[in-house]
């Protein structure tokens, strides 16, 4: 299925939607668990700390138009590389909907988005400060 293959190619290229499963397996994840977000553990820097989200629920609540739209004009905090998604061709943001919808609305959502000046609960990966300018 194209939208699977899409999904492959943007996991490998950016940082996993399903991360500590695709590490600890060597990316050896079944479909099944695919885009359900990352769980308890989230990613800290100087922007706060943010958790992936569980896709799955994500677009299934949207029309395919919808998505579409969403995917297009995107914008997220880091480490989710937003940019990529907005690259993406419509009829690739259309395969990955499908896919995404042939794997079914199961899951939690993500937790809340902490910001900077709050301490977040553990587990989280601390991204380190970019260089100071000279």
């Amino acid at each position: 299925m194209k939208g699977s293959w899409v999904l492959r190619c943007a996991i490998a290229a950016t940082l996993a939607l399903s991360c500590t499963a695709d590490a600890a397996d060597g990316g050896n994840v079944p479909e099944r668990d695919w885009l359900l977000g990352s769980g308890p553990l989230g990613f800290r820097g100087p922007w706060g700390t943010t958790y992936a989200p569980n896709l799955r629920l994500t677009a299934s609540t949207m029309t395919e138009a919808e998505w579409v739209k969403y995917a297009k004009t995107l914008k997220t905090r880091p480490p989710m590389p937003w940019f990529n998604v907005n690259a993406m061709t419509e009829a690739d943001s259309r395969a990955m909907y499908r896919f995404i919808g042939s794997l079914g609305a199961v899951g939690r959502p993500a937790q809340a988005y902490v910001p900077p000046d709050k301490q977040p609960n553990p587990p989280y990966i601390q991204w380190p400060a970019p260089p100071k300018s000279q």
